[in-house]
């Protein structure tokens, strides 16, 4: 270390001193938190030991910020660029694999060419804070070189800050005034816009502190009222997201409030850093009381809050440097909004598919058995598809066409398939666990709710079940009758027996397929539910003429309505069909283990083969039939509620850490009436009372 202090040069403005200095703090097996702060305070020691090598330091630190642009550090790192989401996506994908070309230009390549390794804001931010401020004090208090120009130094990025903030507030405006977050939010043009006045206060601010660095009288104006302004932008920012999950979202959309709040949240950072009134608030996320109370007594001064600001900074700014092109981020800060509209929606849907008493509890079972004899027909249609003996793609769109239009009907026919409400009541659940901390969620309510949804799950799946086993029992002696023949051979017979057995096959893992699929269409259900509320479909698909004319007003309005609150619904349905229809065929293609088994059409096929083996087989081999499509079905059942589960508590950035005392309500209340968890109370009223 000391042989990379003697080496700088305070009159050179080349890199590779200060890269050699940092490799000596670099840590070998990051992250090394106490050896990198030890290297810390060893060089802190060092420069107090050797005053000539700080001031050396102190002098080269000076020239090689002098000589580089400030403006783009503060504005571009850390924040999302103007280009769109699939625009910045495209670039970081590209930029990973070859970087962009580095200058000696920019702050922000000095940067890159230091600090060049992905994991090297793991160690910065390893090392504490106060280790930082006692390096950075013994630098700054070191005497300056005859012929070095600090004061410059300073001035050059009191400057660049300056220019950050004109470029953000601009950038602010501009992203303000879009015409898609005026269309979430159109009260914006009924009053002053506060994204259009921020950027008066901020010239206005910059006017004054211009003034004040040229030393030409006029009154200082403080950032003040530009903090207001930046407020009201933040509160519009707040109210789009939150109408978003009423009147649904886009990535464009969910992009530009991610940009709005980066730039505004680095605008107050940079105001505070800059600020000479010493009057303005702390930077926001950044608790600068307690980063200064780590190196400086309580009653800080309004420099020492500063001067921790500032590092602060530098280690968000590193952070961002070293994830630029990180592809994970990108979509982790922009898809977090989109998913929680996604499920918010499919949590709406999802209260449909819970019943709260017994009545409700039989319709439930009635509208299940009702799927139940439809799937006996898809089950029949799938294995007549096979005796075509179709080329693999073609045979793939068949089979996912009469997945598809076979789920529609149930769709537009208010029936229900047991599996697909996973997906859309594991989103409702975790609406319920709002409460980020945990702290004040209501667990026996919570249990109240998850019994509602365990006993109509089992119902739905009783329901398929009863009508599903005999309709396809029907369907092939009817077939039989007709034809004079069975359905399916006996070595077909054996093979669909041999698909569901949960031992000899690989029906389980087929079925953890089936259950993804089921997670997927839950997505894609909530997603098109989203597009129709964000894209105001009643209205568009009411100003197609033509279909007006044809269908005439009343019918038109009410098909428009339909479409809205069902687009989700029917493209769930049918993309999941695609989806059980094509995966047989792309194992084939691909040569993977890739099936689905789905606990209906699993007992349909058995059924099915029951009779085409003349009603003959061993009782071994029934109950293992039986057994393979009951253990398929809670597969299926596990994974789906399991997926969707996960993914609405992340949207939601939920961490549930109570998951015992839930167990223990749960049981509570099947101790308290093990009647009433299973078939539930006579009438809602009867029910335990639930705060949903």
């Amino acid at each position: 270390m000391l042989a990379a202090l003697e080496r700088i040069d305070p009159h050179s403005d080349r890199i590779d001193m200060l890269v050699l200095l940092v490799e000596q703090l670099r840590p070998r097996r990051p992250p090394a938190a106490q050896a990198t702060s030890e290297r810390v305070k060893t060089l802190t020691a060092l420069l107090k030991g050797k005053p000539e090598q700080a001031s050396a330091l102190r002098g080269y630190l000076t020239v090689l910020l002098e000589s580089r642009r400030h403006a783009s550090l503060y504005t571009d790192i850390g924040i999302l660029s103007n280009d769109g989401f699939f625009t910045e996506l495209k670039r970081r994908v590209a930029y990973r694999v070859l970087p962009p070309a580095l200058g000696d230009v920019y702050l922000a390549d000095a940067i890159d060419q230091v600090l060049y390794r992905d994991d090297d804001y793991r160690w910065i931010e390893a090392v504490p804070l106060a280790d930082w401020l006692a390096l950075y004090d013994v630098i700054s208090a070191a005497a300056p070189s005859p012929d070095a120009a600090p004061a410059r130094a300073r001035r050059t990025t009191v400057l660049g800050m300056l220019d950050a903030i004109r470029t953000l507030s601009c950038r602010v405006c501009a992203l303000g005034l879009e015409p898609r977050l005026i269309r979430s939010h159109s009260e914006i043009e009924n009053f002053d816009s506060p994204f259009l006045m921020q950027n008066i206060e901020t010239n206005t601010y910059l006017d004054s502190y211009g003034r004040l660095l040229d030393g030409t009288d006029g009154p200082f104006e403080d950032a003040r009222h530009l903090l207001v302004m930046l407020d009201q932008c933040d509160n519009v920012i707040a109210t789009v997201r939150k109408n978003a999950t009423t009147q649904g979202t886009s990535v464009a959309l969910t992009y530009l409030l991610v940009a709005l709040a980066q730039s505004i949240d680095r605008l107050r950072k940079l105001l505070f850093l800059v600020d000479v009134s010493g009057e303005l608030p702390s930077a926001p996320t950044v608790d600068l009381e307690a980063v200064a109370d780590q190196a400086t007594p309580p009653a800080a001064p309004p420099t020492s809050l500063r001067r921790a600001g500032a590092i602060a900074l530098a280690q968000e700014l590193i952070d961002a440097h070293n994830n630029k092109y990180t592809v994970h981020d990108l979509v982790a800060d922009n898809v977090d909004l989109l998913a929680r509209n996604v499920t918010e929606n499919a949590s709406r849907t999802g209260e449909h598919y819970i019943a709260d008493s017994r009545k409700e509890l039989g319709q439930m079972f009635l509208s299940s058995a009702g799927a139940g004899v439809i799937v006996g027909f898809m089950a029949m249609f799938k294995i007549l598809l096979s005796y075509l003996r179709s080329a693999p793609l073609v045979e793939a769109f068949l089979f996912s066409m009469n997945y598809s239009f076979g789920f529609m009907l149930i769709h537009v026919s208010h029936l229900t398939i047991a599996t697909k409400q996973p997906a859309m009541t594991a989103a409702r659940i975790a609406a319920g666990l709002s409460s980020r901390d945990g702290r004040h969620i209501d667990l026996d309510s919570m249990a109240v709710l998850i019994n509602k949804v365990f006993r109509t799950q089992c119902v739905a799946v009783l329901g398929n079940m009863v009508t599903a086993l005999p309709a396809a029992y029907g369907i092939a002696l009817a077939y039989q009758a007709v034809t004079g023949h069975h359905l399916v051979s006996p070595d077909k017979a054996a093979h669909l027996l041999h698909d569901i057995d949960p031992i000899h096959s690989l029906a389980l893992l087929y079925a953890a397929i089936a259950g993804v699929c089921l997670f997927l269409a839950g997505l894609i259900s909530g997603y098109y539910d989203n597009k129709a509320l964000y894209t105001q479909m009643a209205q568009r698909v009411y100003q197609l003429r033509g279909l007006g004319r044809l269908l005439g007003a009343a019918r038109l309005t009410r098909l428009s309505h339909y479409i809205e609150n069902n687009l989700g619904g029917l493209m769930g349905n049918f993309y999941f069909g695609i989806l059980l229809g094509s995966m047989g065929t792309l194992g084939y293609l691909f040569g993977l283990p890739l099936d689905i088994r789905h606990v209906t059409f699993s007992a349909a096929n058995f059924a099915t083969a029951f009779v085409g083996l003349d009603q003959r087989i061993s009782w071994e081999l029934a109950l293992t039939s039986i057994g393979g499509f009951l253990a398929i079905g809670a597969v299926n059942l596990v994974v789906s509620f399991g997926l969707a589960l996960w993914v609405a508590l992340r949207a939601r950035k939920i961490r549930f850490e109570h998951g015992a005392r839930l167990l223990r309500a749960i049981g509570r209340q099947f101790l308290a009436a093990p009647l009433d968890f299973f078939i539930g109370a006579k009438d809602a009223a009867a029910a335990p009372p639930s705060k949903e």
